[in-house]
């Protein structure tokens, strides 16, 4: 039996029906507590790795499993360097995305600050930060983009939440796809090789502007267990 382990806590509401919908499929489960190391050995018998947390010990576990060829969502790289907000933002322009424009000193104006790792801090307003970017919102809404590769084609949803800046984050409304911003979250998600990704833009009064990549979404609220589960088992000799 293909075992898939999953570090992510075991109540997730999103993750745990997908590892029961996997389990209904045929697979062995198990879950790999977020702040623990995985050891070599427990990731040498598994047969997918899934990782839903930004930390380092994930990265070593990703790292690890990259190298002795064990199959992972997502992988090594695709999370490291999307966790670096100066190279996820240069991603960003280069699938075509606008960003707000960034600067190292703190502006007079308004502006959010932000921290270069994004395990490291979430954006403020006013405070201080390791860079600084333009405040382009005109409404205090993020369109967070969710994209799933099943191994077969990608499947995009959006949902729209309060701000993270406003100090609420709960769930608005599911919203409609933009076709553009669509195609440059498949795009990005593409480059990097990646399974799943989530991208958050907000809309300026020129149009949208990419201010986040989340390289281990959640997916709460989105309804894509399915989606994720099919991606999940695709990496496996089973589900190929």
């Amino acid at each position: 039996m293909d075992t898939i382990g999953f570090i992510c806590e075991r109540t997730h509401p999103v993750f745990w029906p997908v590892a029961e919908r996997l389990a209904a499929r045929g697979f062995d489960v198990v879950f790999f507590d977020p702040g623990e190391r995985v050891t070599h050995a427990e990731i040498g018998d598994l047969a997918a790795l899934v990782n839903e947390t930004v930390r380092p010990e994930s990265f070593a576990a990703l790292h690890y499993a990259d190298r002795v060829g064990v199959p992972t969502w997502n992988g090594f790289v695709p999370t490291t360097a999307l966790s670096c907000r100066l190279v996820a933002f240069n991603a960003l322009e280069a699938v075509g995305c606008r960003i707000p424009a960034i600067t190292f000193e703190k502006p007079a104006g308004d502006s959010v600050a932000r921290e270069r790792y994004s395990w490291t801090g979430q954006p403020t307003l006013g405070g201080p930060g390791d860079f600084y970017q333009e405040r382009v919102r005109t409404d205090p809404i993020d369109y967070k983009y969710y994209a799933v590769d099943d191994g077969r084609e990608t499947h995009v949803r959006v949902l729209t939440t309060r701000s993270k800046l406003t100090g609420q984050t709960d769930l608005v409304s599911e919203g409609d796809v933009d076709i553009t911003l669509a195609a440059q979250v498949r795009e990005l998600l593409d480059r990097f090789e990646a399974r799943a990704l989530g991208v958050d833009f907000v809309r300026g009064e020129d149009g949208f502007y990419a201010v986040d990549v989340d390289p281990a979404p959640s997916f709460t609220g989105t309804g894509m267990e399915r989606r994720i589960a099919d991606s999940v088992a695709s990496l496996t000799t089973i589900g190929a």
